[in-house]
């Protein structure tokens, strides 16, 4: 079977690329050892805090010679798949978490089991986003840091309103349909055909008290019926489907959206160019709370010919220290526990309420074929929020191409 997914997974990169897979494997040079690290971050503050942490251990560890490279987030995926071929994968390299365990059944990432347990920090980290690093039993990486979902909100439309944020579904449903006036949309999800689309309906999938593997239940058709309910009546525009969790933010930024399911990388952004006066709350309920994480893993390459070198990079980097000046640069929390306690995180009254959210936050953790259930969610959503299918329709449709691909 890995085999099998190996083999698809190099086909489509062969069909989908005409780029050439770049040397990036581990090497020598003067005798020193030389990694390969690869990541997505283009911030400057992040960059820093990357090049910083290379740096010091550089100086802690003459004889290794660290080389960066960013890559895009959307070419990162094809890079390593052509990487692989030629056994030219980097040494270190961060993975989205949702795409882990797809890598990992591929063969593409290296086994490291046996080093996490030799650290003995693994039960520092939260089972929600320490489950994406896992396939089979097996250990194929460390969390670098996480991000999930909560609800933004104008604080001034609400006031004008009388009203207090919702905290469970049908406080949501009142709250849109009396914050909805001319111009002014009262909710807003991403339903984009994308990974963003998926990633934003989750949550309200665990809320309704369904998941991947029982899709074909009431919970399902609940959450959809939700979207269904705010786009027939007005409450959510139907352009959703079009708009990224970034187009969503920028209405919202701009007063165009009451309310908002956003995530803490948007933070920023709003405290630079919101207009308006806005705050956090938790997600509302549905038959139980609960959000979804983002976020990015640590990960060795199979064709790393410094696996062990590789690894001490990754526990020196995370090491409580200098992993909370990383992720204070780029919007993400702490995928480790003790660290999610710092002050920075807790005092602040909208990202403690991000930090606060990974008690019962979810790793989109779903086996290999996750890429095909993903796709299958997010065709249902586009599906009834066009008026193609009714909610029941999309659901069966959509629970009939899920259930051989989840994992059970």
């Amino acid at each position: 079977m890995r085999g099998k997914m190996k083999a698809l997974f190099l086909a489509f990169s062969l069909f989908a690329l005409t780029l050439t897979a770049c040397s990036a494997g581990s090497g020598t040079d003067s005798g020193k050892v030389t990694l390969t690290w690869w990541d997505t971050m283009t911030t400057d503050g992040s960059v820093t805090a990357i090049n910083n942490i290379i740096s010091e251990y550089e100086k802690a560890h003459p004889n290794v010679k660290i080389k960066r490279t960013y890559v895009s987030s959307s070419d990162i995926k094809n890079k390593l798949l052509l990487g692989s071929i030629g056994n030219q994968g980097p040494d270190i390299v961060w993975i989205d978490s949702a795409d882990h365990q797809t890598f990992a059944a591929a063969g593409i990432l290296v086994d490291i089991t046996s080093e996490v347990k030799a650290w003995g920090q693994a039960d520092q980290y939260y089972d929600g986003p320490w489950s994406s690093t896992v396939y089979d039993g097996k250990n194929y990486g460390v969390p670098v840091g996480s991000n999930n979902l909560a609800l933004f909100y104008n604080k001034e439309l609400f006031d004008e309103a009388g009203i207090k944020p919702p905290t469970n579904w049908d406080e949501l449903k009142e709250d849109a349909k009396l914050l909805t006036k001319k111009n002014v949309y009262g909710f807003a999800v991403s339903a984009v055909k994308t990974e963003e689309g998926t990633f934003q309906f989750l949550p309200f999938l665990l809320q309704a008290g369904s998941d991947v593997p029982d899709f074909d239940s009431q919970g399902t058709l609940d959450a959809v019926n939700l979207y269904d309910y705010m786009a027939k009546n007005n409450y959510m525009s139907r352009e959703v489907i079009t708009q990224k969790q970034s187009d969503t933010a920028t209405q919202f930024a701009a007063g165009k959206v009451a309310m908002m399911v956003n995530g803490t990388w948007q933070i920023p952004f709003l405290q630079k160019e919101g207009k308006v006066n806005w705050g956090v709350v938790p997600l509302p309920k549905g038959k139980t709370g609960a959000t979804v994480l983002g976020g990015e893993n640590w990960a060795i390459s199979a064709a790393s010919k410094h696996k062990d070198a590789a690894f001490d990079v990754i526990r020196f980097a995370n090491e409580p220290d200098r992993l909370k000046k990383l992720l204070q640069t780029n919007g993400r929390l702490p995928s480790r526990k003790d660290l999610l306690q710092d002050p920075f995180w807790q005092k602040d009254p909208q990202m403690k309420v991000f930090a606060d959210a990974m008690e019962v936050a979810k790793a989109r953790a779903y086996g290999p074929d996750y890429a095909g259930i993903s796709e299958a969610i997010q065709t249902m959503l586009q599906q009834v929020l066009t008026g193609q299918a009714s909610p029941e329709q999309a659901v069966q449709t959509a629970a009939g191409k899920i259930k051989p691909l989840a994992p059970r």
